[in-house]
């Protein structure tokens, strides 16, 4: 072997991740977690049960391609107010995201959420930090094996619970609770029960960290919207350097020495494991435990809180208060996001209000173009497609305009059931002498008999032969 050959090395480019333990903490922020992760999860799995209108309050049943959200049923037609819910949530992100940071992941994503319910678990069955650490090190024992396998069996049952509610926001949850019961789920319902629950499983149980800084892209964009004067989980270096240990109550001046008590608290309750005190970084998602574990460590050595605190870039070099914050939070950026914002708010809820509830299709029955009746009609055929969207039944009328002594021989009203589409047939006649050869335009009008303000106008051609 040449000496060329005997000095390569090989490099990998793949580095193992550490296994993470945050330490537990309390606080005013770890207090607002709480209420956040209460706060989610009630309306989450508390909503499926809701009942509205002998009904699921919110339901989106795919099979009848019905979507109920309280007292508003939308159809495949629809898209466009859908498409509007989702613009208003990016926008909203984009918003909070210029003025605070990743509060929302810290707070309210789904990963935060499942990942500080499994913790509470986890806690139970094995400790805090310490005990975890020395239980994962230690071998295998009665007492690891209850306190693992007590962890993993709540863990599951959680994960289930929650893919079950998932699928019973698709399928009535009643329903789906009886087919459960009686192991009768279609495979569609299973195969998503068990999907939704294995995700949660893995991504709250054993992933974390990763999702946040390696599969979530929202992470790797979200420096688009930082600028210096958004509010983020900061380090005051000037204050904290040079940082070391010292006794209760020593003045840092008199030793030399910052307000850190280089402790590393702040790194231990991390769930995303970085050291804020290395600055900025977008594996921070913002949940502020480093906050609550700094202020409690400033309070033991007697020294003024705020060591690391929500505050800007501009912030910590010109040394603001929290006024000069304030008026430098509303800037161009926000402005500009804030006024979007509320146009499409104003937008998505002028057009809720002003919605139709009464939709029809017009369609010419191609296979009778037009034909001469009783020797003195020309009669056209027509299928109307009525949908009502509300939930009530609703009898129709059908007028037709647009030329002199257009009459509607046959399908004048339309019985319709809540939430349904039906298919009427109409025939419309026209006297023989009365309109040239050729095609004319004339107007459907349906409208319902109880509500005045349900009522459309279609427009359709009537076609009279040479």
């Amino acid at each position: 072997m040449s000496e060329t050959a005997a000095e390569t090395k090989v490099v990998s480019l793949y580095q193992s991740s550490k296994k993470i333990y945050p330490k537990s903490v309390s606080g005013r922020f770890a207090q607002l977690r709480v209420a956040m992760v209460l706060m989610t999860q009630l309306l989450f799995y508390g909503l499926a049960w809701l009942p509205w209108n002998d009904r699921q309050a919110v339901l989106f049943d795919l099979v009848n391609r019905k979507f109920y959200i309280f007292g508003w049923v939308f159809w495949p037609q629809d898209i466009l107010y859908l498409t509007f819910i989702l613009i208003v949530s990016a926008y909203s992100l984009f918003f909070v995201t210029a003025i605070a940071g990743r509060v929302f992941c810290g707070y309210a994503c789904p990963q935060t959420v499942y990942t500080e319910v499994f913790m509470w678990v986890e806690k139970w069955f094995e400790g805090d930090r310490a005990s975890r650490m020395r239980l994962d090190a230690a071998p295998l024992s009665i007492n690891k094996l209850w306190r693992k396998g007590g962890k993993h069996t709540v863990w599951v049952l959680i994960a289930l619970w929650t893919g079950f509610t998932f699928v019973g926001y698709f399928t009535p949850i009643h329903t789906l609770v009886h087919e459960v019961l009686a192991f009768s789920t279609g495979p569609w319902e299973t195969f998503w029960i068990l999907f939704y629950a294995f995700a949660t499983w893995g991504n709250a149980g054993f992933m974390r960290e990763q999702v946040c800084k390696y599969m979530c892209p929202y992470a790797r964009f979200q420096s688009v919207m930082f600028d210096r004067d958004t509010l983020i989980v900061s380090y005051d270096t000037e204050r904290g350097e040079p940082r070391g240990g010292r006794k209760k109550g020593v003045d840092p001046k008199s030793a030399s020495l910052g307000a850190c008590v280089d402790c590393s608290l702040c790194v231990q309750v991390c769930p995303t494991g970085i050291d804020i005190r290395n600055g900025l970084q977008y594996e921070c998602i913002g949940c502020s435990a480093c906050i609550d574990v700094c202020d409690t460590v400033m309070d033991k050595m007697n020294y003024p809180r705020g060591l690391v605190r929500y505050s800007t870039e501009n912030a910590l070099e010109q040394h603001w208060g929290l006024a000069e914050i304030r008026k430098h939070l509303v800037r161009p950026r926000i402005l500009l996001y804030f006024a979007v914002l509320v146009t499409l708010v104003a937008g998505l809820v002028a057009a809720l209000v002003l919605r139709n509830p009464l939709k029809v299709d017009v369609i010419r029955d191609r296979r009778v173009l037009a034909r001469e009746v009783e020797g003195r009609y020309i009669e056209n055929i027509y299928r109307l497609n009525v949908m009502n969207t509300r939930e009530q039944s609703q009898r129709f009328s059908v007028s037709v305009e647009g030329l002199p002594g257009a009459t509607i021989n046959r399908g004048s009203t339309v019985d319709a059931e809540g939430a349904s589409t039906v298919a009427q047939i109409v025939a419309v006649r026209v006297p023989i002498d009365t309109a040239k050869p050729g095609s004319h335009t004339i107007h459907f009008t349906i409208s319902a008999d109880a509500e005045a303000s349900m009522s459309v106008r279609e427009k359709a051609a009537f076609l009279v032969p040479k």
